[in-house]
């Protein structure tokens, strides 16, 4: 076994396969600070351009993985599942569908992340609510996860801290768009947060990290193979992120829309991929054994009330203020407020949903870099979407922002977004298909 990354680097770069003991000195050795960045990041560069073995990206997933705490879910109560999602714009999903899954059974005890570039983050969505406690210490998450059946909280730096180390790496050298690196650093996280089934939202799309649905597909397979070989029930979804989902784009913007689907009103895309995650959320967590029994539990919860009462126990549970759910924009108020008017008449062909995230985070709702504040009050509301006709002058999103400046910029950004012609665009399918778990109906 080599233990010199130099030589490791120019091996890979030559397209040869490093064995599990190479791998897991590379992890140990650079989370313990052995292997300074700049050597490390010619290995990873060498992985994006050589790419790695299923084998070897199942390894380096389970060193990143056993490189900090495993949490062990199997004493609770209730079978547990988790959910990821690979990214999106407006992408309130884990808002809506972890909440249904508690109410009907299942234990949701997610850790989750926070937003980046035109990206929301589950946790910066949730933080908008006052009051609302995301750092948990491990004694309490499982407490709360026993309880209730639902707990989300941010990442902890015990779990997995070699992926934290090596995405910083990644993210500070270009070195991101890799598929084995992107899935090993998805999959250690969801291995080392213990659940026992794993359900996995691969976007595709010009709001995804991944544009082509081969490609989408590819990184689903790889991650569900990972999921099984590493003894969690794991299934993917691929849906379609090529206009933002729903009409709300932000962080309490996003809340306050999630509140509507689980009240049983919201926009009707959102509600179609949420509740198809919470069904496979259902069976693959052995609560229901077939799609179409999940999705009749699936609506009676929504129906019921029994969803939106999951979201106001974790809300309670983890310090917020349950009344700001009903209140707009859970009682923030923007600095600024703008409209965005288009200037010609016809029908809405492209909403492009990267660049109206880019709009977003222009409003001041999302950050640039890492350790950016972010503003709660800030978003937008889309009022149209594609497929939509209008008239010149038409009002179609509303812009909170965090300064007159931030507003023109959004609106800026949310002109490029927008394409006016004269023929109905094609209709999208949401879900796109299902990765795993075939035999099951």
């Amino acid at each position: 076994m080599s233990r010199d990354i130099r030589r490791l680097s120019v091996r890979k770069r030559n397209g040869e396969e490093l064995s599990e003991d190479e791998l897991r000195w590379i992890v140990e050795a650079y989370t313990a600070g052995e292997i300074d960045d700049a050597p490390m990041a010619a290995w990873l560069m060498a992985v994006c351009c050589a790419g790695m073995t299923d084998a070897e990206t199942w390894v380096l997933t389970d060193a990143m993985a056993r490189s900090g705490e495993l949490l062990d879910l199997s004493g609770l109560s209730r079978p547990t599942v988790d959910k990821h999602s690979t990214g999106g714009v407006g992408d309130k999903v884990t808002l809506v569908a972890a909440p249904i899954a508690a109410a009907c059974g299942a234990c949701v005890a997610k850790m989750s992340g926070r937003g980046l570039g035109h990206t929301g983050g589950t946790i910066d969505k949730l933080e908008a609510i006052p009051g609302l406690q995301t750092a948990i210490e491990p004694q309490r998450f499982m407490r709360q996860a026993e309880e209730i059946g639902l707990v989300v909280a941010a990442q902890s730096d015990r779990l997995a801290p070699a992926d934290g180390k090596i995405y910083a790496l990644r993210d500070a050298t270009g070195t991101v768009d890799s598929r084995p690196l992107i899935a090993s650093s998805i999959m250690s996280k969801k291995i080392a947060a213990g659940a026992a089934a794993i359900i996995l939202d691969v976007t595709v799309g010009s709001g995804a990290f991944m544009e082509h649905q081969d490609e989408a597909r590819a990184l689903a397979e790889l991650m569900v193979g990972i999921g099984e070989r590493a003894g969690r029930r794991t299934v993917a979804l691929l849906t379609d992120m090529n206009e933002p989902l729903g009409r709300a784009v932000g962080n309490a913007i996003e809340v306050e829309e999630a509140v509507a689907v689980l009240g049983g009103g919201g926009p009707a895309d959102t509600r179609e991929v949420a509740t198809a995650v919470a069904a496979w959320m259902l069976v693959m967590s052995g609560v229901e054994r077939s799609i179409a029994g999940a999705r009749e539990t699936v609506d009676a919860a929504i129906d019921g009330g029994g969803a939106l009462e999951s979201l106001r126990s974790m809300v309670e549970a983890q310090g917020g203020d349950v009344g700001a759910l009903d209140r707009p924009l859970l009682g923030h108020r923007p600095t600024a407020r703008g409209e965005f008017e288009v200037r010609r008449s016809g029908v809405i062909t492209r909403l492009d949903a990267r660049k109206v995230g880019y709009a977003a985070l222009a409003s001041g709702a999302g950050r640039r870099r890492k350790g950016d504040s972010v503003d709660p009050a800030a978003g937008l509301r889309l009022l149209r979407k594609e497929g939509d006709e209008v008239a010149s002058g038409d009002v179609i999103a509303e812009v909170g922002a965090s300064s007159d400046r931030h507003l023109d910029d959004a609106v800026r950004e949310l002109r490029e977004a927008v394409t006016i012609g004269d023929e109905q665009p094609p209709s999208r399918q949401l879900v796109l298909g299902v990765v795993g778990a075939e035999e099951i109906g």
